[in-house]
C-alpha cells in the first residue's frame, strides 16, 4: 500500500476494501465471474421468486438455499447522488467521490460512480456498468502462496448521455 512506510511491501488484509473471490474462499464466486464476463448479476429464490442484492447463498425472505442467478440491467438512470470532495477515505482519492442511488429496470440501488467530470454529473443521466481490476489477492494455499486475481464494480456515465 502506498503512503503507509510501516506497510509497505506488506499485506494487511484488515485494510483490503475488496472482498476474497475465488470460490476456495467465497460462495458466491459466480457473481465475480459474471462481472470479468460484463454482466451484472445477483441471485432469486427458487423457492419464494424473491430477488436480492447483493447476491446471497439463503433467501432473506424465506431462508431457502435454492437460489439461481439472474441477470441485472448494466445501464441505470441517476435519481439523486452525492459528491464528495473532502474527507474522502483512504483508497479512494483523488476526491472527488460520487455515489448515486440508480435505477435499473425494477431495481434501485446505491452505487459508486466513476469518471465522473466534476460538476457534470445531472439527475435523469444514464449510466452503465464498469468493471475495474483491483489489487490481487494473496492467499497460502497449502505451501504455496498465491495471488489471486480480483475485479469489482462501479457505474459510470453512459457515452454520449
Amino acid at each position: 500500500m502506498e503512503g503507509i512506510p510501516i506497510l509497505m511491501g506488506k499485506y494487511s488484509v484488515t485494510m483490503d476494501l475488496w472482498p476474497q473471490q475465488d470460490e476456495l474462499f467465497n460462495r458466491i464466486h459466480p457473481f465475480y465471474r459474471h462481472l470479468r464476463e460484463g454482466r451484472f448479476t445477483t441471485t432469486r429464490c427458487n423457492g419464494c421468486g424473491h430477488v436480492a442484492f447483493p447476491p446471497r447463498v439463503v433467501c432473506p425472505e424465506c431462508l431457502g438455499d435454492d437460489l439461481a442467478w439472474v441477470d441485472l440491467p448494466t445501464e441505470g438512470t441517476v435519481e439523486i447522488f452525492t459528491e464528495e470532495v473532502v474527507g474522502v477515505p483512504l483508497g479512494f482519492e483523488p476526491a472527488p467521490l460520487f455515489h448515486a442511488l440508480i435505477t435499473l429496470g425494477d431495481y434501485r440501488m446505491f452505487v459508486r460512480l466513476i469518471n465522473v467530470e466534476p460538476g457534470s454529473l445531472r439527475e435523469g443521466d444514464t449510466v452503465r456498468l464498469a468493471v475495474f481490476d483491483v489489487p490481487a489477492e494473496p492467499a497460502d494455499v497449502g505451501r504455496e502462496q498465491v495471488e489471486f486475481p480480483r475485479v469489482f464494480y462501479a457505474f459510470e456515465p453512459a457515452a454520449g448521455a
